[in-house]
C-alpha cells in the first residue's frame, strides 16, 4: 500500500452536472437537485468591454424583461434603466459615465432573486467594465 496518494479526481464536465468557470448553457443541477434551466455563466474582465458588447447584453437583458415581465416587480423600472443605459451608449464618443456606473451598481440589487439576475448581473459587470 502506498501511503500519501489518493485518488486522482474525476476529469471536470463529467458526472454531476455542475461546473465552475467556461462557457457552459446546459442543464444544471443545484445541490438539493432541483434542475436550473436557462442559466449562462459570464466573467467580469476589466477594461476588455466595448461598447457593442455593452448592447448585445442590453438586448438580451431586454428580451429577458420582456419574457418574464409578469413575474418582475421591477419591470417598469428595469426597462427604463435599460432605456438610460441605451440613451448614454447611443452619445457619440462621450457614454454619460457617472449614468452608467450608476446603473451598473444599482442593478445587481434590482434583479438579485429574479428570472432576470444573470442578465441583469452580465450587463451591470460590462457597463462597470465599460466605464471603468
Amino acid at each position: 500500500m502506498v501511503v500519501g496518494r489518493r485518488r486522482p479526481d474525476p476529469e471536470p464536465g463529467h458526472g454531476s452536472g455542475i461546473s465552475i468557470g467556461g462557457n457552459n448553457n446546459a442543464p444544471l443541477q443545484n445541490v438539493v437537485g432541483q434542475n436550473i434551466s436557462h442559466v449562462h455563466q459570464s466573467a467580469s474582465v476589466q477594461g476588455a468591454v466595448d461598447i457593442d458588447g455593452v448592447r448585445g447584453l442590453l438586448d438580451a437583458f431586454r428580451a429577458d424583461i420582456d419574457r418574464n415581465a409578469a413575474g418582475l416587480q421591477n419591470a417598469t423600472v428595469l426597462r427604463a434603466m435599460a432605456d438610460t443605459v441605451d440613451t448614454s451608449l447611443a452619445i457619440p464618443d462621450a457614454p454619460q459615465v457617472g449614468t452608467l456606473r450608476g446603473i451598473a451598481q444599482a442593478l445587481p440589487a434590482l434583479v438579485v432573486g429574479t428570472a432576470v439576475q444573470q442578465g441583469g448581473e452580465a450587463l451591470a459587470n460590462a457597463i462597470g467594465g465599460l466605464v471603468g
